[in-house]
C-alpha cells in the first residue's frame, strides 16, 4: 500500500487493520478498522497523528515513501488514545521533532502515558493558529468528542479538516475515500461507530456542528483518524447532516427486544412481545444475548426507539449478558426511548423488576408492568407479553409523533 494524495503537499500515510474484529475491547469492528495518520508537506513538514503500536512500520514505510522521517518538524497529536499515539514514542526518537502539539488537556495526559521527558512539547489553545510556510493550521477544542483532549485541525488554504475520532468509521478497505465505497455499507459503518463510541457526547457533537456553521469554515475533505476521508461536497454534507440527526436522536418506529433465555421459557416470552408489536405495525428485531455481542444491540437502536429487555433470574438477577448490555447502554447514555422488560424464572423473579428499574435509571420510559412467567410460559403469561409489545408500541408511536 502507498501513500495517498489529498490535495498537493497532504498525504495518507496511516495504516489499514484488516484484522481487527475487537474494537478498544468493548465494540465490535467486523470490517476491520483503519489508524489514519497525515503528511504534510510545506516549509515545515508536518505529521498529524500516528498510528497503533503494531503499525510502526507501516507508518515509517508511508513516511519515507515522501520524505526522511528525520525531516520531519511537527507532530499534532489531535488526540491521544493509544489507537492513534500507540508509536509516538518510537516516532520521537525516530524523527527528533523540532515541536510536537497537543491540546491542553492533552498536555495533562501526554506526560502520564508517555516518557516525555525532553520533549518539545508545546499546548496549543482552541483558535491558535500555527504558520508552517504557505499554509496556516488552526486548532480547534473538541474537549469530550469523546476525550478531553481532543481537538480538531484545520488546514484553511486547503480547506482539510483532520477531525480525529470524530466523523470516524471501522471500515478496512484498500480504499481511501468515501466515494469509492458502497453509501449504505458506510452509512452503517457510521452508526456503528457513532452508537457504540460518540453517543454519550452527542451534545458536544450538536455544539461543534453549529460552531462550525457559525464559523463559515469552508471545508473541501474531511479526514477523520479512522475510516474513509470525505473529499466530494456531497458527501461532506452527507457526514455532517448524518452527524446531525444521529446526536438528535428522535426516536424511529421500531423496537429492539434483547433478551437471554436459560431453558427457553424467557425466549418464548420475547416471540410474544414481538408479535404484539407486530399487531401495532411497529417493525422489530430480537436479539439474544447468549448469540450476540452488547455493541450490536446499539447498533440496532440507531435505527429504533424502543428497547424492551428480556431476562431469566439467576441468582435474584438478571442473566450475565443482560447485566452487561445494561451497563454498556447505560453509559452510552441513549435518549429519547421508550422501554419494557418481562422474563422467566424458577423460584425467585427479580430480573423483570430490576431491569425495569435500570431501564428507568437511564431515563427510558419504562412503560407496562414488568411481565413475570413461573417455570415455562403458559397461555396467559405469553397473552401478557403480547400485550406488554403492543403497549410499547402505541407508545412509540406518540413519542414519535411528538418529535415530527
Amino acid at each position: 500500500m502507498q501513500p495517498v494524495l489529498l490535495k498537493p503537499g497532504i498525504h495518507w500515510v496511516g495504516a489499514v487493520d484488516f484484522n481487527l474484529r475487537n474494537f478498544h475491547h468493548y465494540s465490535r469492528s467486523p470490517e476491520g478498522s483503519t489508524y489514519n495518520a497525515y503528511l504534510i508537506q510545506d516549509d515545515k513538514t508536518v505529521l498529524v497523528d500516528t498510528v497503533s503500536h503494531h503499525y510502526f512500520d507501516e507508518l515509517v514505510t508511508h513516511i519515507s515513501a515522501l520524505v526522511e522521517p528525520q525531516k520531519i518538524d511537527y507532530i499534532i497529536c489531535n488526540h491521544l488514545e493509544q489507537d492513534h499515539a500507540g508509536v509516538l514514542p518510537r516516532i520521537v526518537e525516530l524523527c527528533k521533532p523540532e515541536k510536537i502539539f497537543c491540546s491542553t488537556m492533552g498536555l495533562k495526559s501526554i506526560s502520564r502515558q508517555f516518557n516525555t521527558e525532553g520533549w518539545p512539547v508545546v499546548a496549543v489553545k482552541d483558535g491558535e493558529r500555527l504558520n508552517i510556510g504557505k499554509r496556516n493550521i488552526t486548532f480547534l477544542e473538541t474537549r469530550m468528542l469523546h476525550w478531553p483532549d481532543s481537538m480538531v485541525s484545520y488546514v484553511e488554504e486547503d480547506r482539510v479538516l483532520f477531525s480525529n475520532d470524530a466523523f470516524g468509521q471501522n471500515v478496512a478497505t484498500s480504499r481511501r475515500f468515501v466515494d469509492e465505497y458502497e453509501r449504505p455499507l458506510l452509512l452503517r459503518a457510521m452508526k456503528d461507530y457513532y452508537n457504540n463510541i460518540v453517543l454519550p457526547y452527542s451534545p458536544m457533537v450538536l455544539k461543534t456542528l453549529d460552531r462550525v456553521v457559525q464559523l463559515g469554515i469552508p471545508i473541501d475533505i474531511i479526514a477523520p483518524d479512522h475510516g474513509l476521508i470525505f473529499r466530494t461536497p456531497d458527501d461532506i454534507k452527507f457526514v455532517l447532516d448524518s452527524y446531525r440527526a444521529f446526536a438528535e436522536q428522535k426516536p424511529k418506529l421500531r423496537a429492539v427486544v434483547a433478551y437471554e433465555s436459560m431453558w427457553g421459557a424467557t425466549e418464548s416470552m420475547a416471540f410474544a412481545v414481538g408479535d404484539g408489536l407486530d399487531d401495532e405495525g411497529v417493525p422489530y428485531v430480537l436479539i439474544d444475548m447468549q448469540h450476540n455481542h452488547v455493541s450490536a444491540v446499539m447498533n440496532e437502536l440507531a435505527d429504533s426507539g424502543a428497547l424492551i429487555l428480556g431476562s431469566a433470574t439467576r441468582n435474584n438477577m438478571p442473566m450475565v449478558n443482560i447485566a452487561a448490555l445494561m451497563a454498556h447502554v447505560k453509559g452510552l447514555k441513549p435518549q429519547n426511548l421508550v422501554g419494557a422488560s418481562f422474563g422467566a424464572h424458577g423460584w425467585s423473579g427479580e430480573a423483570p423488576r430490576m431491569m425495569a428499574e435500570e431501564l428507568a435509571s437511564m431515563k427510558v420510559d419504562v412503560v407496562g408492568e414488568p411481565v413475570r412467567a413461573h417455570f415455562g410460559a403458559k397461555a396467559e403469561e405469553l397473552a401478557a407479553c403480547r400485550e406488554l409489545g403492543a403497549t410499547v408500541a402505541r407508545a412509540l408511536k406518540e413519542k414519535v409523533k411528538a418529535f415530527a
